[in-house]
């Protein structure tokens, strides 16, 4: 038994400063070991609703997260067994701090790229709106969100933008969205008529879905123009350029059919006249 003690404490002197025995080194293994099986325990907790696709993202960026996590445990374990890691953890403090300020963007985006994984906020082809950009996600990545635009562009999103921005998902409840055309007629128009030639336009479209059926809306009295808008629904908005374009072509042609005029603005214009 004491020469078991001995091996035990047996003393390897690193520096003047450091030291360690052979317990602080069985010790910290065995740290290690408890730390790595508690960390393991963590991920399969915060994965297990997770797709197996976002299931290896996650595992990709929590080994990175599980190294910085060792090497506290390492450091407050050292302290604990009597190693002297002041100038260490004043070392590491600095090093932290500076490469937080440079990469800062860089956390914000993975960081927001977890909390995507997470609560699944975004799926591929989902089509989203960030920023007046519009897109249909092709991949979701940890740093980023890379979506196809419909004039076939790549469109890389950092995911710190859904941070500072408001993100609008086309098709989280469901494939199909609402549209619009907007359009003004002259005063003195028969607006009855003018309704029955918007929802014609649109009856006489394709794409355009039945149900719910399009509405015609009589949205205000303009300056220089009564103002209508024709609501409808697609089964993939992406595409919506398309169809809106078809309906202003109708609506025009309609419109020269029955002598409904689309004014441009007006000003009225009083010159006054000083008297000399």
């Amino acid at each position: 038994m004491e020469k078991l003690n001995n091996i035990l404490n047996y003393t390897f002197s690193i520096t003047n400063d450091i030291s360690i025995s052979v317990k602080g080194i069985l010790l910290v293994i065995a740290v290690i070991i408890l730390t790595s099986f508690l960390l393991n325990i963590f991920r399969r907790i915060l994965t297990r609703r997770l797709p197996n696709e976002d299931k290896a993202k996650f595992k990709i960026l929590f080994g990175y997260g599980k190294w910085i996590v060792y090497l506290i445990i390492l450091l407050i374990t050292f302290h604990g067994i009597g190693i002297n890691v002041t100038a260490v953890f004043a070392a590491s403090a600095a090093l932290l701090i500076g490469v937080g300020l440079a990469l800062q963007t860089l956390f914000q985006d993975i960081i927001a790229g977890v909390l995507i994984l997470i609560d699944q906020t975004i799926h591929v082809g989902d089509i989203i709106e960030i920023d007046g950009k519009v897109g249909r996600v092709d991949e979701v990545k940890l740093r980023t969100t890379r979506a196809v635009t419909i004039d076939n562009k790549v469109l890389v999103i950092p995911h710190h933008l859904y941070l500072t921005n408001t993100l609008y998902n086309w098709t989280q409840n469901g494939a199909t969205t609402r549209e619009s055309v907007t359009v003004g007629v002259a005063y003195g128009s028969d607006v009855q008529l003018v309704k029955s030639l918007l929802l014609k336009a649109a009856d006489s479209h394709d794409i355009i879905l039945k149900h719910p059926a399009p509405y015609v809306f009589f949205t205000n009295f303009g300056d220089s123009a009564l103002e209508f808008k024709l609501v409808f629904t697609l089964n993939d908005s992406f595409q919506g350029a398309i169809p809106k374009s078809d309906l202003r072509f109708e609506i025009d042609k309609l419109f020269r059919e029955h002598n409904i005029s689309i004014p441009f603005p007006q000003r009225d214009i009083h010159i006054i006249q000083k008297p000399e």
